[in-house]
């Protein structure tokens, strides 16, 4: 299935279902909507304030149900949410009272992780000894004893939900989770009755949904996550229709909510901008067209006219929105309201989201600096300034735009100039490498929200100390971004900078993207030396020009900032059977005619088991220089000055807008 993809010309009239309520089990769910369950980081393992003020901004945006992230049933599985402690109660009981006042339906997932688990140490339970595809810990094979432990865990839990008050539980028997572990011939290797046959590897799951169900009431509604893993010999699709039309057939379960991937395919689980929204459905529909309990799937939708063509189409009856309510959690009701065009949208960048959690930090967003910080910033959070000032931003990039953005929300009469004929600055450049084109959507956004807000946009406007002097703001924010470094100085070797950068053919990534030049050649070289998908998007560019392409890092691997945003295998994926290769550890040492010096960065004889490299064109990708001229010439003349992004120095979108949000709040 194809989806219409639009951000805009969305109206009340336009939608068929997503707004119509929906019954699963006993309770009615007030549109078709759903926040599914998501690691956050916020909580540390328990119901805190922050985390309350994560879920309740997403309540008053209109989500129909909330799916609370995964809780860990058991001591053996200790990580996220620990709902088998007693002492979680209290901040349970409060989510309750602060999500249910704004009609939002609230499940809890209840959760074990099997052979992911022992990051404290201990040992893991998991249906045999084989271990995990992450860290490689060897999990202990769970006797008899240990899995009538965590049956009774599993309906302990969901019956502590149910007192607690909230209106059911989401079981996770999807992603390679301990549920997957006993169902997966790759992942049980049990001789009993709980390995072997399909039915007897479906057992445990069975137990486990008999006990909840004994444990809990008929008005309390359970379900289940599923989905096929995506692993050759694993659990596939017909497998995983089987697993919810046995739970539907016993009517052990009152909806499917269906997801796709594992550890092994975790770039699946979550897709990035490479994938389009509803990527799941091929695998999902299989699955959603043949039970009669109510479906619910996910797959990167973004808009309500998304969600709307699938349940249109049967292929669901509820979808979705994680990704897309961290950008907007007023989604909902924006687009119901008919203001669908002032939705923030998410890009699937997975740089602040997913990589935050990869590198065990709470989650943020790239395009809300409010995510995850509900309690002290965010447009919620945005009042009226006792008066009205005159606010000159210096640079239209997504810091300058997201300053200029708050303070006209806040009331102040600002000015936004531009050197550019054009705003949005590096995104625009960077939206041009393949797959990354949903980058332009936030600073088109942001383009169309200062315009709306009556912001003074001054284009083809180079502005000096003097020119804004003239002005006479009473704050100045500079958000004037950053310059291409060219100076061929690479992290492994400082003091040995790559000889003859300034040769002919040497560009940086943005000649490269935003002006390619007529006479590449046949053969090219990206030097990168950042890690992120700036390189390897300039190699996928070149191999798209007909090129054959090498890569050459420093780094101990392709492209390890993309890595956490789950971006590199798909890239290797695209990449196999094309005239590309990479070179790991590896520095450039000189740019001679038609090649390039190489050799192992971990050496440091210059020329020390050095070789070359054919390259017609080398594309040189480093760590920018800020721009601070106008920021360093104001420094004591205006009392109220502020520099941000990557002016103030080189980083990435998600604290370029975050310093823009803050500045624009603060004059």
């Amino acid at each position: 299935m194809h989806l219409r993809s639009s951000h805009c010309g969305e109206d009340l009239m336009s939608y068929t279902h997503v707004d119509k309520p929906i019954r699963i089990g006993n309770i009615e769910i007030k549109n078709r909507t759903f926040r599914p369950a998501h690691g956050t980081g916020i909580g540390l393992g328990w119901m805190n304030d922050a985390l309350i003020a994560y879920h309740e901004e997403r309540a008053r945006g209109g989500v129909g149900l909330i799916i609370n992230e995964v809780g860990s049933v058991h001591p053996s599985t200790a990580l996220l949410q620990n709902i088998y402690d007693p002492n979680i109660e209290g901040g349970m009981r409060k989510l309750v009272d602060r999500i249910k006042p704004h009609g939002t339906r609230l499940f809890q997932q209840l959760w074990h992780g099997g052979h992911y688990g022992g990051w404290d140490g201990s040992v893991p339970w998991s249906s045999s000894d084989i271990p995990n595809v992450e860290a490689g810990v060897v999990p202990v094979r769970m006797s008899k004893a240990m899995i009538d432990e965590i049956i009774g865990s599993f309906a302990e839990c969901a019956y502590r939900m149910e007192q607690y008050g909230l209106d059911g539980v989401d079981v996770h028997c999807a992603h390679g989770y301990l549920f997957h572990q006993f169902l997966s011939p790759l992942t049980n290797d049990r001789e009993d009755e709980y390995g072997g046959s399909f039915e007897n590897r479906l057992r445990f799951t069975i137990e486990v949904m008999k006990a909840i169900r004994s444990a809990v009431s008929a008005n309390f509604v359970v379900g289940v996550r599923i989905g096929p893993d995506l692993a050759p010999g694993g659990i596939g699709i017909e497998e995983t229709l089987r697993v919810a039309r046995t739970l539907e057939d016993q009517r052990l379960i009152d909806y499917v909510n269906v997801s796709v991937g594992n550890y092994c395919r975790n770039d699946k689980m979550i897709g990035g901008m490479n994938e389009p929204p509803g990527y799941e459905l091929s695998t999902s529909a299989p699955i959603t067209h043949n039970v009669k309990i109510p479906t619910l799937i996910t797959g990167r939708f973004r808009t309500l006219e998304e969600i709307d063509q699938v349940i249109r189409a049967g292929d669901a009856d509820m979808v979705g929105l994680v990704r897309a309510m961290i950008a907007d959690p007023r989604l909902v009701s924006k687009s119901l309201a008919g203001d669908a065009d002032r939705v923030r949208p998410c890009i699937a960048c997975n740089q602040a989201c997913v990589a935050n959690q990869v590198r065990g930090l709470p989650i943020e967003c790239a395009v809300n600096p409010g995510a995850g910080h509900e309690l002290e910033r965010g447009d919620h959070m945005l009042e009226r300034a006792p008066e009205s000032r005159v606010i000159l931003v210096v640079g239209g990039g997504p810091a300058g735009l997201e300053a200029a953005r708050v303070a006209a929300i806040r009331g102040h009469k600002v000015i936004l100039a531009e050197a550019n004929s054009y705003l949005g600055g590096s995104i625009r450049t960077a939206a041009k490498v393949p797959t990354r084109h949903t980058l332009v959507d936030i600073v088109t956004w942001l383009e169309e929200e200062v315009y709306r807000l009556g912001v003074d946009v001054r284009l083809n406007t180079y502005l000096d100390a003097a020119d804004v002097h003239e002005i006479r703001p009473d704050a100045v924010i500079i958000a004037t971004g950053a310059m291409e470094r060219m100076d061929g100085i690479q992290s492994s070797h400082l003091g040995e900078p790559i000889k003859n950068v300034a040769r002919k053919g040497v560009i940086s990534s943005t000649e490269l993207f935003m002006a390619t030049p007529a006479e590449l050649g046949r053969s090219a070289v990206v030097i990168d030396d950042v890690g992120h998908f700036e390189g390897l998007g300039a190699a996928e560019f070149l191999i798209n020009q007909g090129l054959e392409v090498t890569y050459i890092t420093p780094r101990r691997e392709v492209g390890p900032l993309a890595r956490q945003t789950l971006m590199v295998e798909p890239y290797l994926q695209r990449m196999q059977g094309k005239p590309f290769r990479y070179m790991i550890r590896t520095r450039a040492i000189a740019i001679e005619q038609g090649e390039v010096v190489v050799g192992p960065a971990y050496l440091f004889d210059t020329l020390a088991d050095s070789s070359k490299v054919r390259a017609d064109t080398v594309v040189l990708v480093s760590h920018n220089r800020p721009n601070r001229d106008v920021y360093d010439a104001l420094v004591g003349q205006i009392e109220n000055l502020h520099v941000v992004g990557d002016a103030a120095s080189p980083r990435f979108l998600q604290t370029a807008i975050r310093e823009g949000h803050i500045a624009g709040k603060s004059v």
